[in-house]
């Protein structure tokens, strides 16, 4: 048996034991990744650890840690107290507003995980807060962030129009914009019917929960938002916007205030100047918990460390499979199939199965020159094939494996985040099942038949 289908079984064993026995997934990639590694791979240990995704380990611990801050001083209720009067009280209204957000952000050079970040951790606190599906409002957040990922001066447009440029294919970066813009907004209305939107529509068009419901200490947001309380606590917008409101969610003190612009830095920071978010978002972190240490001493406890130990865990074995050839050995192999629309599809789906566990940002630029051979050919509309390859492999990222995902989970609040996990990672496994057919459909077979 070759190393490349040694490592592919190795991998389903760790999910079926993840979904059978009571232990971290991650523990078992770890052991998975030194095991094949070594043995199968002939890795050194430095090899597999090179696999280690510290980038995303420091995103997740750092981001989940300032916000943690953020509840603790009460600028998570302030924030989510005025968004909601910001959309008159209509519920229906936010998870499309975290979406656009999100978009807006990745369509003006934002990398998605970054956006994602910011995003994330707002809309999941306005979820508990007000009975949002948490599962609605994360997966519209990664979708948004999505829908504008390949717009002509977005991270992913470059890289991708970049990599069409040099293997002298023709590209349309319009269509390559729009057609990932429309997918994401089609997945978002799915999501938004299947997951509780008609029933935040339902509780009416000018309501807003009563902050009295849900606004106790300021780190309540963390166990808050069971599934009726739109509708048990509903009052009008203006209702909530009384000086009186419990714990003086309204009032900006100094704590809220440095808080507030510690994580404007961190937007400035990460979209302006590049910076990485992880490192900003430790870096503020650690000044606020020196403005105020009492305020910040239990945040440390927040942060979401089985969900960090399972993904970085997941994502060092899958550094493995990189290193020993399993992704180009796959890849190889579906480019060496006779029938080129066959081809199209399989290239599709293995990006979007290796995005939903791996860097969507680094898959962009080893996917398409897997696609020139037979693109060279001209049976294949180079145009819709590139663009069903970004699609496919962007998409997946609401997978809880994936960057995006992973902040997702760690943000969750008022959730078991065990039950959130698997929830999402169906719906991912569903995205991952269906997206690349429908990639392929909508970009590549037009363009044959």
């Amino acid at each position: 048996m070759s190393p490349e289908l040694i490592s592919i079984l190795a991998l389903v064993a760790c999910f079926v034991v993840a979904t059978t026995v009571s232990v971290n997934m991650g523990l078992l990639a770890f052991a998975a990744a030194f095991l094949v590694g070594t043995l199968a791979g002939g890795m050194s240990e430095d090899d597999i650890f090179a696999g280690f995704p510290g980038d995303l380990f420091v995103v997740l611990v750092g981001v989940t840690y300032l916000f943690a801050i953020a509840r603790a001083n009460g600028t998570t209720d302030w924030l989510v107290h005025w968004a909601v009067r910001l959309v008159g009280g209509r519920l229906a209204v936010i998870p499309w507003v975290m979406f656009g957000v999100g978009a807006v952000l990745t369509a003006i050079g934002a990398v998605s995980p970054a956006a994602c970040a910011i995003v994330a951790p707002i809309a999941l606190s306005l979820a508990a807060r007000h009975g949002i599906n948490p599962l609605l409002m994360g997966a519209m957040v990664v979708h948004g962030t999505q829908a504008g990922s390949f717009s002509p001066i977005s991270i992913y447009g470059t890289i991708v129009n970049g990599v069409v440029s040099e293997n002298d294919l023709p590209g349309d970066p319009i269509v390559l914009f729009l057609g990932s813009l429309v997918v994401n907004i089609l997945l978002a209305a799915v999501v938004f019917v299947l997951f509780g939107g008609l029933r935040l529509m339902r509780s009416g068009t000018s309501t807003a929960v009563a902050e009295h419901a849900t606004v106790g200490a300021p780190s309540s947001t963390t166990g808050g938002g069971s599934d009726n309380a739109a509708s048990d606590n509903a009052v009008s917008a203006d209702d909530t916007a009384t000086d009186d409101t419990p714990d003086g969610a309204q009032r900006l003190d100094r704590d809220r205030v440095l808080t507030l612009l510690g994580l404007a830095s961190l937007v400035v920071s990460t979209l302006v100047f590049g910076l990485d978010v992880g490192l900003t978002a430790v870096t503020v972190a650690v000044i606020l918990t020196l403005i105020s240490p009492g305020v910040a001493a239990n945040a440390p406890k927040e942060v979401a460390w089985p969900t960090v130990l399972l993904i970085c865990g997941v994502l060092t074995y899958i550094g493995v499979l990189q290193e020993m050839g399993t992704i180009d050995y796959a890849g190889g192999a579906v480019a060496g199939v006779g029938l080129p629309l066959l081809a199209a599809l399989l290239l599709c789906y293995i990006g979007g199965v290796v995005s939903a566990f791996a860097s969507s940002t680094a898959l962009m630029g080893a996917l398409i020159p897997l696609a020139v051979p037979f693109l060279n050919e001209g049976s294949i509309g180079a145009v819709g094939m590139v663009t069903a390859l970004a699609v496919a492999a962007t998409v997946v990222d609401v997978s809880p494996f994936s960057t995006n995902g992973a902040i997702v989970v760690a943000n969750v609040k008022g959730v078991d985040r065990d039950v959130f996990f698997r929830r999402l990672m169906a719906y991912g496994a569903a995205v991952v099942a269906v997206g690349p057919t429908v990639a392929w459909a909508v970009f590549v077979l037009p363009g044959v038949v």
